[in-house]
């Protein structure tokens, strides 16, 4: 498994890293963001976001748990489980939908449903470290 790492020094620099790393993602693409509150997860999907062509804010999904954007490269589905309990309540709020997306799902607090992730989940984790800079780590992808 592929795995690449970047050092972010600014939420201007993680968004950059986003837009890059956007343009490796294609129709089916599902990846996972983790890392803790405030680590910039919402800040990396924002990059992804304009690299498809989507004007509109994004913001973290926490309260709507699933937001959809109609990009002009591609569609983007970002999801927020933070606030459900597991695999059950996912599969009850229709979540499976978004793993096999006609678009790209980026889904936020994805441990909660890490056994129903396809195989070819792209990982990401970003981690603060002690100079508030943020480490990306990238993994996975199509096989």
């Amino acid at each position: 498994m592929e795995e690449k790492v970047f050092t972010s020094g600014s939420p201007e620099e993680t968004e950059r890293i986003g837009f890059e790393f956007a343009s490796s993602l294609e129709k089916g693409s599902v990846v996972s963001l983790q890392g803790t509150l405030g680590a910039g997860k919402t800040v990396l999907a924002k990059g992804i976001a304009r690299y498809f062509g989507i004007t509109e804010a994004i913001v973290s999904p926490t309260f709507t748990i699933i937001q959809e954007y109609d990009g002009e490269r591609m569609k983007l589905y970002h999801l927020d489980l933070y606030r459900i309990s597991g695999d059950d309540e996912f599969e009850s709020l229709g979540g499976e939908d978004f793993l096999y997306p006609d678009g790209v799902s980026l889904i936020e607090w994805s441990e909660k449903i890490s056994d129903m992730l396809p195989d070819n989940t792209i990982y990401v984790t970003i981690s603060i470290k002690d100079d508030d800079k943020r480490e990306i780590v990238i993994k996975g992808g199509r096989k």
